[in-house]
């Protein structure tokens, strides 16, 4: 590992160059050096764990359960590490992150503190340049972008935010140190998921709490609870089969799949299957009860009234009940997993204010101001999402055959082949990138598959000898279509999501994830690299496109 504040060399010639060091980039480095080649990563961060760094909110976790949410290629591994809780907190998470790069020796070839701030393509070299907000440049044959889904933070644009004299915090840029709220007046905006998670522990501590919502979300109850030993070895036991379930799942989590309409099932039958799911927890509490929950209006309707109903009898004032009940389709934003949100609004202290009725004007020395008044605030804490899916991408200058920006490729959304790689833009490679299943799916499943593919394919190159690949424009063409054809078919596109960028003022409204589920996503990435990866160009000489 080079030590931080130290410079590379500028000579420095690798096989591949890896953007981030969370699971993404840890798995593809220890992939990588299974294969002999010289690999190094680049992390903006001060140590490994990508969102599991940066995200020390309160309250902070993992919405997928946790002996699913981590790493299968290792049975070691499995075997060593206890997982405490259903779902793991942050600090766990980042521990066990930890403790791979640790246990795998990977942090020699980990370079901390470093921005990766372009990539271009030579040519004639058949190279990426990858340079660094140092200024120094490194040559690389590939480049693999695990930069994550979640990473580019949505700064806050509110007017007067600088001359705010309290505290104020954003919660993907979280202090290392604990923030102390005790006796203090707070103001939280957003209500997604980082804001659900958050807001119960705040006031937990807080003499005052304002939440300042313009869109309720829906949220399950997590249900969490101590992991017993006997539980974690009985996991274990059955761990392969387990694990193959998730893979070839929808949502990469091993829950049988729905085999009946909402609507072919009497109105009692239907509640039934939902007070079960609500009792069980976890973020697919509902949607796993029936075959059409993202496809058909009338049955999706039948989930949000069951949901809506559970905040009515969980928020005692019927006025805050009422405006915690979201409007749109159920699932189609992110469901949220809880653990007493709704429960916390019927604290004295805690107040809910409705900002799509009395919207935030601008922050003063001392507070927030909406259309309805002043609020005295001591701290603020912005939960105000991220620039999703592509963001963290875009954030580097890349530039591909002909110094083409792919910026100015994406203007219009995102384009790719498989949600791997980019027509112009030689052996770069994304982890779950646009036009994959990412974020609709436990990532760590999805990461495993892009890290495995992609490590195959290398493989398939060194032993041949061809030295390129990209994606070719018609396969690039054909997998939009797909992708956007499937999204069409469900209810995904019709809300305001950050799925769509409808949270980012410019961005183009593309529905970005594949919903076709994880499963089919991997039968089609191992039919096309089993057919000598069609779809791309290799070497100079195009395979044929495989038809979706």
């Amino acid at each position: 590992m080079t030590p931080q504040g130290a410079r590379p060399s500028r000579t420095a010639d690798l096989d591949v160059a890896v953007v981030g060091a969370g699971f993404a980039g840890l798995y593809m480095l220890h992939r990588l050096r299974g294969l002999g080649l010289r690999a190094r990563v680049f992390e903006r961060g001060t140590d490994v764990g990508g969102t599991w760094f940066w995200n020390r909110y309160p309250g902070a976790r993992c919405d997928i359960e946790s002996v699913d949410y981590c790493y299968s290629f290792s049975s070691d591994l499995l075997a060593e590490w206890t997982w405490t809780e259903r779902y793991a907190t942050q600090p766990e998470i980042l521990r066990y992150l930890h403790h791979v790069a640790d246990r795998f020796g990977l942090r020699r070839d980990i370079q901390l503190g470093t921005r990766v701030t372009s990539l271009r393509y030579d040519e004639p070299g058949a190279r990426w340049l990858v340079e660094t907000g140092a200024g120094d440049v490194v040559t690389a044959r590939h480049c693999v972008l695990a930069v994550g889904n979640l990473s580019s933070v949505k700064r806050p644009d509110f007017p007067g935010l600088d001359s705010f004299l309290g505290e104020w915090h954003h919660t993907a840029r979280w202090p290392a140190s604990s923030v102390d709220f005790r006796g203090k007046r707070v103001g939280v905006i957003g209500t997604g998921s980082t804001a659900i998670q958050a807001v119960p522990q705040i006031a937990k501590q807080a003499d005052q709490v304002y939440v300042f919502q313009r869109t309720p979300n829906y949220s399950m109850p997590a249900r969490n609870r101590p992991l017993p030993p006997e539980e974690l070895r009985a996991v274990l036991r059955g761990y392969p089969g387990r694990r193959r379930a998730a893979q070839m799942s929808d949502a990469g989590v091993p829950v049988p799949p729905p085999e009946r309409s909402a609507l072919e099932v009497s109105a009692e039958e239907r509640r039934r299957m939902y007070e079960a799911g609500w009792r069980r927890g976890g973020i697919n509490a509902l949607s796993y009860a029936f075959t059409d929950f993202f496809t058909d209006e009338l049955a999706n309707f039948t989930a949000q009234e069951f949901a809506r109903e559970k905040i009515r009898a969980i928020v005692r004032d019927r006025s805050a009940a009422e405006a915690l009940c979201p409007a749109h389709h159920i699932g189609t934003k992110r469901t949220c997993v809880d653990t007493g949100y709704f429960e916390t609004y019927n604290a004295g202290h805690v107040h809910l204010v409705d900002v799509r009725r009395s919207p935030v004007t601008r922050v003063t020395p001392r507070g927030l101001e909406t259309a309805a008044g002043e609020y005295p605030l001591d701290v603020i804490v912005f939960a105000i999402g991220f620039d999703a899916i592509t963001g963290a991408i875009l954030e580097i200058d890349i530039r591909g055959r002909g110094g083409a920006t792919l910026a100015g490729k994406w203007s219009g959304g995102p384009r790719s082949h498989l949600g791997l790689c980019v027509a112009g833009f030689p052996n770069l490679f994304i982890v779950t990138g646009p036009g994959s299943p990412g974020v609709l799916s436990n990532m760590v499943v999805s990461i495993e598959q892009h890290v495995d593919w992609i490590a195959d394919c290398l493989s398939h190159l060194e032993g041949r000898g061809i030295d390129r690949i990209e994606a070719s424009a018609g396969a690039e063409d054909a997998w939009v279509r797909h992708v956007n054809e499937i999204a069409g078919a469900t209810l995904y596109p019709r809300a305001s999501s950050w799925y769509v960028g409808a949270n980012i003022p410019g961005k183009p409204r593309v529905f970005m994830p594949y919903v076709g589920g994880c499963g089919t996503y991997r039968r089609e990435c191992e039919e096309v690299a089993g057919r000598g990866y069609a779809g791309f160009i290799l070497g100079g000489t195009a395979a044929p496109p495989i038809a979706f």
